[in-house]
């Protein structure tokens, strides 16, 4: 059985900033509460016993820090390896702007539909049959390469929603929405199967 923790970078804003829709153009680090979380996250499963055996994440600095503060009561250094796949998705015109401005644009429905269902507004840069391909393909790809490893995976949010729905279940009654400093834990079968043990655990 492969485990394999998914899990949701860490703030990129605090308490008082300006929150903006930050997608994959826009590289920000982890905030101060960002930083918190993530060395949350690692205090977390140093307690539960969780060592892991591999760590993936996107191209993004925020996902990089927050891989690291995760992995800090580990002894054995493990390299990180970047999957294009799992880098936020583009915003389009709404890339980086206050989260009134885009509902302005876009209207509450269209941001609903996406929370509730993957639907992209018009104008986001983002293939849903297409992530949830990558997916797919990457928990057969385990199944096959990584027998008994635990496996930490970290993305953003616009990305992570896609693995339940890559699930031949889908989401369930799961929200989409991955909190940030959240995890699920998705385990997989050596013939392939995967299934759901746990979505937004938070520290």
């Amino acid at each position: 059985m492969i485990r394999i923790f998914v899990c949701r970078h860490g703030n990129t804003f605090d308490k008082g900033d300006v929150v903006t829709r930050v997608g994959g153009r826009t590289d920000l680090p982890l905030s101060t509460s960002g930083q918190e979380q993530g060395r949350a996250l690692g205090e977390h499963f140093q307690a539960k016993g969780v060592r892991f055996d591999r760590v993936f994440c996107s191209p993004l600095q925020r996902t990089k820090q927050t891989a690291g503060l995760a992995l800090a009561g580990q002894d054995e250094e493990i390299e990180f390896k970047v999957l294009p796949f799992l880098v936020e998705v583009d915003y389009g015109p709404d890339e980086n702007k206050p989260e009134e401005e885009v509902v302005a644009r876009i209207g509450e429905e269209a941001l609903k539909a996406w929370e509730e269902q993957g639907i992209p507004p018009e104008g986001w840069h983002v293939d849903p049959p297409a992530v949830i391909g990558r997916w797919q393909e990457f928990f057969a790809g385990a199944a096959k390469k990584y027998k008994d490893e635990t496996i930490l995976l970290v993305t953003s949010n616009g990305i992570a929603r896609f693995a339940l729905q890559a699930l031949s279940e889908g989401a369930g009654n799961n929200a989409l929405k991955l909190k940030t400093g959240a995890y699920g834990i998705f385990e997989v079968s050596e013939s392939g199967e995967v299934s759901l043990n746990g979505w937004n655990i938070r520290p």
